[in-house]
């Protein structure tokens, strides 16, 4: 075992640590949500959001800066109550939606003017770079299911009838309505000749519940739009992640597939500043969400399609094309971090031997997301474990970060900050893991502190320096607990083959990962193996209750989030049936069944559980449905353990709501202060 501090106690003023406040759930809900939005190179601004949340009136609200980056001086853009997004400039006029529909203003933010008035409102609003066309999207009933719309003589009645799957995903049940893409004439400021491309397909564009703006693009001629889509209904669209980036011309109303044969997601389209290069992230297997994420570039006049990272050992997450289009630059995570890269395009697409991929950034952080490039920098969001998002300047030559805005800065003064240490630790096949150690604020290693293994979700998300409003290390770390977060089997950044690893081995090598970590942070004398707490959500959750049953009494309690307790229930009631079908091997009645529905249920191995167990359930999650929770709780209760189940019927895979989220965190600390 090796171990390497990487962060200290740091403090952002001169107050000694014992004025400081620890963190608090009501705190951290109350911090700014910063995110980027994008550069208006005319103004040399840079233009952003807040979110804020006002707890008392359970809701948030946005706001949305123009900061200059000449002077760091700022201007709100928007009215006070009155969000705006989609912001997009072009010529001489700022374009953004408000209450749904397209509005413009001056480049000084004045002289607000309300352009479309379409019914329904509008979402994703893009105008052609010529200005002659605006792209959106809208939701259009193509499939009837609710039964008022199919006997129109029963307007009262409330009832679904399906003859597919797919009836229902993520929070919503299926109504028949499909997002489409809309393109209409704007001229005058007047929005007319508005039509649907994708008229009468019972297909999505954006892709739900989380696509967004990026898959839905203009040409750089403005000839074209380009949209993501998976073109698959019902049986076909649950079992597969085949979707397909299509063209549709203006002029002809034609649409071609431009990724016919490329199996996996094909997303994120974006064109060089010219329009003669068309890049986007693609996977190759069909049905494999979490598959290698590659940059394919198509270069348009020679009809050929080059993947710049196929020889690169790592997954991408998200690009930008640099100014001069001689660059790539994306990020992905690296040994529990996300990070900068940059490809020099010209030598890799003659090469393409992933040499020319040059890492940019290197430090205890995640870059969330690149907004694009000022000059010789990159505009980027970033948080760290003890810090939430801000917006930095990323110098291109050097790789130096320096904050732009300081939204939370005056908070982090009065907050008392953790230490957090990479912790090295052997697994019991021999490979060298990593592992999150954070510590209390005012940890003193003479003492003893009780201690919680956290499980993530995915299960092939990052455990990286991610900043949450939930499952947050500083949170935690802040009521006087140590937090051991692995980075187990299956966890990208460590290459492909530790990342693919978990899929098929759920409750195998991932759990020994797991009791390496907690065994071998026990061994130091400030760890009191007799307080002892196993966390998660999601397959975390799962963790929870397979380590429940396999755990030989290490652990004091445990507490579940929307884990899957049982997998052939599981099966048989979640929706994306590609990810049950890749990562548990198919379904239970089939030939030569899955050893899984076995080996791996959590519910299998119920007749060894003898610990403390708190489970929260949402009663709106269709990926982790709520039979599952409830399952679990009941066999708790029945076995006689203290047990107690915190059902939301109104939240889904997550807790958004916010009072819902202090009493989640509320329920959370006073489980541990009872059990542990």
């Amino acid at each position: 075992m090796k171990k390497h501090f990487i962060l200290s106690i740091i403090l952002l003023s001169s107050t000694p640590i014992i004025a400081q406040q620890k963190l608090s759930p009501e705190k951290l809900w109350q911090l700014g949500r910063v995110a980027g939005n994008t550069i208006n190179t005319q103004k040399k601004e840079v233009i952003y959001t807040v979110t804020k949340v006002n707890l008392e009136e359970n809701k948030s609200t946005k706001n949305t800066y123009a900061l200059s980056l000449e002077n760091s001086k700022q201007k709100l853009i928007n009215k006070p109550e009155e969000s705006i997004s989609d912001i997009q400039i072009l010529e001489n006029k700022v374009y953004y939606l408000k209450n749904d529909q397209l509005w413009a203003c001056d480049l000084n933010y004045n002289n607000h003017k309300q352009i479309s008035h379409i019914e329904g409102g509008i979402a994703n609003a893009k105008l052609s770079p010529n200005g002659k066309y605006l792209l959106f999207t809208q939701d259009v009933l193509v499939v009837k299911t609710e039964a008022n719309a199919i006997y129109t003589d029963l307007p009262k009645a409330n009832a679904y009838v399906f003859n597919d799957l797919n009836y229902r995903h993520w929070d919503t049940w299926t109504e028949g309505k499909f997002s489409h893409v809309f393109v209409a004439d704007i001229q005058a400021d007047k929005v007319e000749n508005i039509r649907d491309i994708m008229e009468n397909e019972p297909y999505d564009s954006p892709q739900k519940p989380f696509g967004g703006a990026e898959d839905v693009i203009w040409a750089a001629d403005s000839k074209s739009i380009l949209y993501v889509c998976k073109k698959k209904f019902g049986k076909e669209y649950a079992t597969s992640t085949n979707t397909d980036i299509y063209q549709y011309n203006i002029q002809s109303k034609a649409t071609r597939n431009l990724t016919q044969g490329m199996m996996g997601y094909d997303t994120q389209p974006a064109f060089n500043e010219d329009g003669s290069l068309l890049a986007w992230t693609s996977m190759s297997e069909d049905g494999y969400e979490s598959d290698k994420n590659d940059i394919v570039i198509w270069d348009i006049a020679a009809n050929k399609k080059y993947n710049l990272t196929k020889n690169w050992d790592e997954s991408v997450v998200s690009f930008n094309w640099s100014k001069d289009a001689k660059k790539i630059f994306f990020t992905a995570f690296l040994k529990g971090t996300q990070q900068v890269y940059q490809i020099d395009l010209q030598k890799e697409l003659s090469q393409n031997t992933a040499k020319h991929i040059k890492q940019l950034t290197s430090g205890a952080w995640d870059i969330n997301a690149i907004l694009g490039q000022y000059k010789n920098q990159l505009i980027v969001n970033k948080t760290d474990i003890n810090h939430s998002a801000e917006l930095f300047y990323l110098d291109i030559s050097s790789g130096k970060l320096a904050p732009l805005t300081h939204v939370n800065d005056e908070e982090y003064k009065n907050i008392a900050l953790s230490k957090v240490e990479e912790r090295w630790v052997k697994t019991t096949d021999g490979k060298d893991m990593l592992t999150w150690v954070i510590y209390p604020p005012d940890f003193d290693p003479a003492k003893k502190y009780p201690t919680l293994l956290y499980c993530q979700g995915g299960p092939q998300s990052a455990v990286s320096q991610f900043y949450s409003v939930r499952w947050n290390f500083q949170l935690m770390a802040a009521q006087g607990y140590i937090v051991i977060a692995p980075n187990r089997r299956g966890l990208p950044g460590f290459g492909v083959e530790w990342n693919k690893q978990i899929s098929g081995d759920w409750g195998g090598q991932a759990m020994k990962d797991y009791l390496s970590a907690i065994d071998d942070v026990s061994k130091e004398p400030f760890v009191d193996k007799n307080r002892l707490g196993c966390v998660g959500a999601s397959y975390g959750g799962y963790s929870v209750y397979m380590l429940a049953g396999i755990h030989q009494n290490r652990f004091k309690t445990f507490i579940a989030h929307n884990g899957l307790f049982d997998l052939r229930s599981w099966y048989g009631t979640t929706e994306e049936l590609f990810f049950a079908n890749k990562d548990v091997g198919g379904s239970y009645w089939q030939e030569n069944a899955p050893a899984a529905y076995k080996t791996f249920s959590p519910s299998e191995y119920v007749k060894n559980w003898n610990t403390p167990i708190l489970i929260f359930q949402g009663g709106k999650d269709f990926r982790v449905p709520i039979e599952q929770g409830l399952q679990a709780y009941q066999v708790a209760q029945l076995k006689g353990i203290k047990s107690r189940l915190v059902f939301f019927p109104e939240e889904n895979h997550w807790v958004l709501k916010p009072q819902n989220g202090i009493v989640w965190q509320r329920e959370f600390f006073n489980w541990l202060k009872e059990t542990l």
